[in-house]
């Protein structure tokens, strides 16, 4: 599709001399980005880009500015804050850069698919494959919703525009900055392109919750019998993987808002992790590396186009961005009904969580406000054991106001609908996952008890609790016997050849998740406070 802007930049304010590529479709941004040497092409006909020193997102290089909006609004102890004289220099020099492109591309999208509750979004770049990655995520509008399309937020995206730390009041030459004041996010000095999706996250966390609607980092599909399940996680937890399951129907793969009447999808596209990724583990996903109208970012090409996705040497954290309608069996409408069950993901690399339990109301929202797992820092000389890490409401970076917004948000939801809520560890079991030999659960053993639990099989089995984290564990599943997997899993301490060692990092976890809450307690309930684990 292409189109014109019906609201040009010189409404917004914008003087450019530059050539508008406005609303170009997938096709033309990827002949645009080869024949400006951005990227290359695949011998399948996909875009493969690199994104140079930044390989991730620039956490501590993003800002909010604190204004008369955003003084009593925003949880300041998880958000930088910068003062409005700087975002005007940022600003002022951002339209300068502006002014001097030869080539500018932008497309107006939507942040949100329930149409009440979606934002309207102009996103700016001086990138075509950033053009086409924004274009891929976010909600694409029809022919004639872009006729009359009135951009509420902008996104300005020049990786090329350097910040000045003395002059912006920023940490370095790279900077995300956003007013919501101004409607206006400013990004530069990064050509990570992940870094715009998630402002329009931040943007839909901050606008939601005042309207009632719960914004989820989440994955979300629907199941035969018509009920919606939500998966939270931080990265590498398998929200992409778990969600896309050829026998549901995908809603969406990281950010979802839980409305009265649906569970819609922020976006229109997927961004899934691609290094070392199985044609037979993940088939679905898979598939999206050899589909033209995906980006390919940082995943190593030969001169002769085959790509290499087992290869780490640009980066562990390779991405594939893709449409929705890439993976079979996704929702029409990008939303679904309200959830009927909520999953909360975790890697524990300590080995101390059962694969599932099955949460309390009070237990869920403990767990999503710790937003707990746990990584294996393998490229850190001298670290030898697992690190935990806890981002409250599974997205802290992302989460303008203060988590017990979001989490009281969850809890009444939870109640109103009768949830069911479950938490899935995707993890290590038997050990450390820095113990020799100790290998990460299964995923045919995670695939077999999440699908018990969404179909109901775990009603009829027996639940013991558990001594440490006082959440109900089942005994047996007879859904892991026919994977052909020991129903020993379920009991992490008999998994463990040294049980004594086993309590003893098992004291160790439930002393960090009690430490990393006392942040929360005076903000919760008695309930929620008496769902702290303790050591058995």
């Amino acid at each position: 599709m292409t189109a014109s802007l019906s609201h040009s930049l010189a409404d917004q304010g914008i003087a450019t001399g530059a050539t508008i590529h406005a609303n170009l479709s997938s096709e033309r941004l990827t002949e645009e980005a080869v024949a400006r040497g951005e990227g290359k092409l695949s011998t399948h006909g996909v875009l493969v880009v690199e994104t140079g020193k930044h390989t991730g997102r620039s956490a501590r290089d993003k800002f909010l500015v604190r204004d008369a909006e955003t003084e009593n609004t925003v949880w300041w102890d998880n958000n930088a804050s910068i003062a409005p004289e700087h975002f005007a220099a940022i600003k002022a020099d951002f339209m300068a850069a502006l002014a001097d492109r030869d080539d500018l591309f932008v497309a107006d999208l939507f942040g949100g698919s329930q149409p009440e509750y979606r934002v309207n979004v102009r996103v700016i770049n001086e990138l075509a494959w950033h053009n086409q990655f924004i274009r891929t995520l976010l909600v694409r509008p029809t022919a004639d919703e872009l006729q009359g399309f009135v951009p509420e937020y902008t996104i300005i995206d020049l990786p090329s525009f350097r910040a000045d730390p003395a002059r912006h009041g920023c940490r370095s030459e790279t900077v995300i900055a956003v007013s919501f004041s101004e409607k206006l996010v400013l990004i530069g000095g990064t050509k990570y392109a992940g870094e715009m999706k998630k402002s329009v996250f931040g943007i839909l966390n901050y606008l939601l919750p005042p309207q009632g609607v719960m914004p989820m980092h989440c994955s979300a599909n629907i199941g035969a019998d018509g009920k919606t399940a939500v998966f939270f996680g931080l990265s590498g937890t398998g929200k992409t993987t778990l969600s896309a399951d050829a026998s549901r129907t995908l809603i969406g793969d990281d950010e979802h808002g839980w409305s009265d009447t649906a569970v819609f999808n922020f976006e229109g596209g997927c961004y899934a992790k691609v290094i070392r990724l199985s044609p037979e583990a993940e088939p679905e996903i898979y598939a999206t590396t050899q589909m033209p109208g995906t980006v390919l970012e940082n995943v190593v090409i030969d001169a002769d186009g085959n790509i290499d996705l087992d290869d780490n040497s640009l980066a562990e954290n390779t991405r594939a961005a893709y449409p929705l309608s890439s993976i079979p069996n996704t929702s029409e409408k990008n939303l679904g009904p309200v959830p009927s069950n909520v999953i909360m993901l975790t890697a524990d690399a300590f080995g101390v969580l059962p694969p599932i339990a099955r949460l309390t109301p009070d237990q869920a929202m403990y767990h999503f406000l710790s937003g707990y797992t746990a990584k294996v820092a393998g490229t850190e000389i001298g670290v030898t054991e697992p690190q935990a890490t806890f981002s409250t409401c599974f997205g802290a970076p992302f989460m303008p106001r203060h988590p017990s917004v979001y989490g009281n948000l969850l809890k009444e939801r939870i109640a109103k609908g009768q949830v069911q809520c479950w938490l899935l560890n995707t993890g290590w079991s038997g050990g450390k996952a820095t113990d020799p030999g100790i290998s990460r659960m299964p995923i045919k053993a995670t695939r077999a008890l999440l699908n018990a639990a969404l179909d109901g099989k775990m009603d009829a089995v027996e639940f013991r609790k558990d001594a440490n984290f006082g959440f109900e564990v089942p005994v047996s599943v007879p859904a892991l016997a026919e994977a052909g997997i020991d129903q020993t899993l379920l009991d992490p301490r008999a998994m463990w050849t040294d049980k004594d060692e086993y309590d003893r990092t098992a004291q160790k976890l439930v002393e960090l998740f009690v430490n990393n809450f006392e942040r929360f307690a005076a903000h919760v309930d008695q309930g929620v406070r008496d769902a702290a684990p303790q050591a058995a």
